[in-house]
């Protein structure tokens, strides 16, 4: 390429004919971080993507069936609040975010968590549990949301999902 030609905007990664997939760790339980892995993933699937998502760590709040319909929002800790942190520990306020963010979720019409895994899997999306995270938290499979496929280890989970784009959560 000589210096007066244009070089184009977007590289050319040729073009590929296998499908795409999209595999999501989810390891946050609190109501505003479950949200980034559920909407990705039903955009993804939109988009005809294969999907996948990973439950570990404190993920699992999300798919475990005694605190996915109640996961919390604090401030505490949490800059993004563009509140003064000291706020946040006092008595009440976590109950208090909680609610003003399920408020705002709700008045956006966007579906709770357990009801947005649903759809997610009714679009297709297939939902795992981490082995080593049930292992820890003494959880079995009936213990979790029904729609999980299986507890699996991280190596059945990059199996499952080779050649996928990762995102961590």
């Amino acid at each position: 390429m000589t210096i007066t030609e244009n070089a184009p905007l977007v590289p050319d990664f040729g073009t590929t004919d296998t499908p795409r997939k999209l595999a999501i760790i989810c390891s946050k339980g609190n109501l505003d971080m479950a949200y980034p892995g559920l909407v990705l993933a039903n955009a993804a699937l939109g988009e005809g993507v294969e999907t996948h998502l990973f439950f570990t760590f404190w993920g699992f709040d999300m798919i475990h069936k005694k605190t996915m319909g109640d996961l919390k929002f604090t401030m505490l800790g949490n800059t993004a609040t563009h509140m003064p942190q000291g706020l946040g520990g006092l008595p009440g306020m976590t109950a208090l975010a909680t609610h003003q963010m399920r408020k705002t979720i709700t008045d956006l019409g966007i579906p709770d968590v357990p009801e947005f895994l649903q759809q997610i899997v009714d679009s297709g999306g297939h939902l795992w549990a981490c082995r080593m995270s049930a292992d820890m938290q003494h959880l079995e499979q009936e213990d979790l949301y029904d729609e999980v496929e299986g507890i699996i280890s991280a190596s059945d989970f990059i199996e499952k999902t080779a050649g996928a784009q990762l995102l961590f959560i």
